[in-house]
């Protein structure tokens, strides 16, 4: 069964690959502290026995032989990079759990008949290279190989040639085969399981998400010398904008979540009157049809405000997620598991994008979350203990067995 002390071991062994002074992580997709993470799963994947493979856009998969090979494998896993001041636990937990099963199946000498794949995708987190779950994107068909190696990070150097500078460009094709089923686990990222005292969530699905890039223009002016009653001041007005995006949220139950989170200003002078101004809407709900509405109700609140300030407004809406549902055989066979285990759990949706939500458009898919301290995440101080990450870990172990031998 599960070696709780052994998993923990190999996490904080992980965590010191990108260590920050407050006890967080930095390794930003193909660093040379995302190579360093990369080479130590290869090696302990290697040590448990694993065949390792890495695919065109550095997605690697170790897999555990089945004792039928010709099966399609049951995959699990997760990513390894992170967000600049990031923890500990986010994506590197699906990843060490995927390979704790395969350490644990070892240690009890226990074939399956089909393959196990534990995979580590490829930049799930977008913070280098803009558009996050690439490796899985482009793995489950959504965009092209040449486009994901052609996008630039801010020093204008390139995913392919960082891909080939760490020494990840593989040789296998990107997805085009048939898996059985894909299992993700993860820290919620979230407080509703600590808040509720209970071990295991049954993700049965994750919301729907929309973006938008909002451009407001105004007129530069001196800051001393303009009255108040003459200005076009584009901060302003993103600011009741922003304000006006908050309230608006509240009038929907369950409410959604809406972020205004990137702000860019001109010229961002001290002395002088915003000219332009720039924001993001990050808005979220795991009903489409609530979704669409919060985004209506949204951009007339822009529209009405800049009508109102005389200001000019534009309006991009820059990507669209369809809330997205799991395998109700895959939830099942979680929620089996954690009652014959004698584990709470509960159903739940995800909050935030993962690859899984990616895979579940090609194979069967599902997610086990465990709690986080206080649902800190992308944060230094995201902190999980060993009992809940191995409560999640013997749910992953028994639904892998299942998928793999059913």
């Amino acid at each position: 069964m599960i070696n709780r002390d052994r998993q923990w071991q190999s996490h904080m062994e992980m965590a010191q690959i990108g260590a920050t002074p407050a006890g967080g992580v930095c390794r930003l997709a193909l660093s040379d502290e995302d190579r360093e993470s990369r080479a130590l799963f290869v090696r302990w994947a290697e040590e448990a026995g694993c065949t390792v493979r890495v695919d065109r856009v550095g997605n690697i998969f170790a897999r555990r032989p089945g004792t039928e090979k010709e099966l399609p494998p049951v995959m699990t896993g997760s990513h390894l990079d992170t967000q600049p001041l990031g923890g500990r636990f986010d994506g590197a937990y699906g990843v060490l759990a995927g390979l704790e099963v395969v350490r644990s199946l070892n240690d009890s000498d226990t074939q399956t008949r089909a393959p196990i794949d534990v995979v580590v995708w490829t930049d799930e987190e977008g913070c280098r290279f803009t558009s996050k779950t690439m490796g899985s994107m482009v793995f489950t068909g959504m965009v092209s190989e040449e486009m994901v190696c052609e996008v630039l990070d801010p020093d204008g150097k390139s995913f392919g040639d960082e891909l080939k500078r760490i020494g990840y460009a593989g040789s296998e094709p990107c997805g085009g085969y048939p898996i059985k089923a894909y299992f993700e686990a993860h820290i919620e990222q979230g407080p509703l399981l600590e808040q509720a005292g209970i071990p295991v969530g049954a993700v049965v699905g994750a919301q729907g998400q929309r973006c938008f890039i909002i451009t407001v223009t105004g007129e530069e002016g001196h800051a001393g010398t303009l009255p108040m009653d003459q200005r076009r001041d584009s901060f302003l007005g993103a600011a009741r904008m922003t304000d006006a995006i908050n309230r608006v949220a509240f009038e929907f139950d369950p409410v959604p979540v809406a972020t205004v989170a990137h702000v860019q200003v001109r010229p961002n002078s001290r002395n002088t009157i915003a000219g332009e101004t720039k924001f993001t809407i990050d808005s979220r709900h795991p009903d489409a049809d609530t979704l669409a509405a919060l985004e209506e109700k949204m951009l007339d609140a822009c529209r009405d405000i800049a009508e109102d300030m005389k200001l000019d407004i534009a309006i991009d809406r820059t990507s669209v997620a369809p809330p997205v549902s799991f395998d109700i055989t895959l939830i099942d066979s979680i929620r089996n598991a954690a009652k014959e285990l004698g584990i709470q759990y509960m159903d739940m949706f995800s909050a935030a994008g993962h690859d899984a939500c990616k895979l579940a458009e090609i194979a069967p898919t599902a997610m086990i979350f465990v709690p986080c301290e206080k649902g800190i995440s992308h944060n230094e101080l995201e902190n999980a203990t060993p009992e809940d990450l191995a409560a999640g870990t013997k749910v992953l172990f028994e639904v892998i067995l299942q998928a793999a031998n059913s």
